[in-house]
């Protein structure tokens, strides 16, 4: 077979994502938040969703200005197999298909593993879990119709290894995450789409500012980071980039850890 010889032109449009729509769920967060503004920054129309209007219709209306292109913000809950399919649908019929979709919604409770209420555990099963795999379901559907589609799932290397923090529950789901990313990417291989997971380590967010503010925990994580400091959010910008545009054409199943040397040993 005769090998395609790339010009200069096309090297250096590898990220250009001019045209292409983007779902990101938790797109008011701080991951989501960030990967959303990326992806806008690089041409995509961006849908951002979660469950409080007035944070999305905020955080779409900041994304538009700072880069120009269409931000739009609806309302969903990721474990609500209605308000998923809904979310994807209105995606569809405002830009015409879903080409990106990064699953960034998700919620994290600590407990002890041996006083971990199982109702509490549940909830983060479902909202990582079961969130995630509604999502790619919903989106996976129209990407197989379109022939072409890159999913990102947001793991975690807690999914790879244990951590005495109390993360029995959200370890346990970000291992199921990663599965899953490996398992879609096999099922969905034929239909050209790519789904791969990026695996941060803790990162500055409301939700852990609890952890890292905490002298003993926040050193237990610092000693497990070779890079010696937390994440940033914006730490993850050239991993969504990368993964959501054609540079990664030949990459599927994936988990790309960006972790300051966390799992390298």
């Amino acid at each position: 077979m005769e090998r395609e010889i790339w010009s200069v032109e096309k090297i250096r449009s590898l990220f250009d994502l001019t045209g292409k729509t983007a779902v990101v769920t938790g797109g008011s967060g701080a991951f989501g938040g960030e990967a959303a503004k990326a992806l806008a920054a690089y041409g995509a129309n961006v849908v951002i969703t979660g469950r409080r209007a007035e944070n999305l219709e905020a955080s779409a209306a900041a994304i538009k200005e700072a880069t120009g292109s269409e931000v739009l913000a609806v309302s969903c809950d990721c474990v609500d197999p209605e308000s998923v399919e809904a979310m994807v649908q209105k995606a569809v019929d405002t830009f015409g298909s879903v080409d990106v979709l990064i699953t960034a919604a998700g919620q994290a409770n600590r407990f002890a593993a041996e006083e971990f209420p199982i109702d509490e555990w549940q909830k983060v099963m479902d909202s990582l879990v079961k969130g995630t795999y509604l999502t790619c379901q919903a989106a996976g559907k129209r990407m197989i119709a379109q022939g072409s589609g890159k999913i990102i799932t947001v793991g975690s290397v807690r999914g790879e290894f244990g951590h005495p923090g109390g993360y029995s529950a959200y370890g346990t789901a970000k291992g199921a995450v990663h599965l899953l990313t490996k398992q879609l990417a096999t099922e969905w291989a034929k239909y050209h789409i790519n789904v791969n997971s990026i695996a941060p380590c803790i990162f500055w967010t409301p939700l852990t500012q609890q952890v890292i503010e905490n002298p003993e925990l926040k050193a237990i994580f610092l000693s497990r980071i070779p890079w010696g400091r937390v994440a940033d959010p914006q730490d993850f910008i050239g991993a969504v980039l990368y993964l959501a545009s054609a540079a990664s054409d030949f990459v599927t199943g994936a988990i790309l850890a960006v972790d300051g040397g966390s799992t390298a040993g």
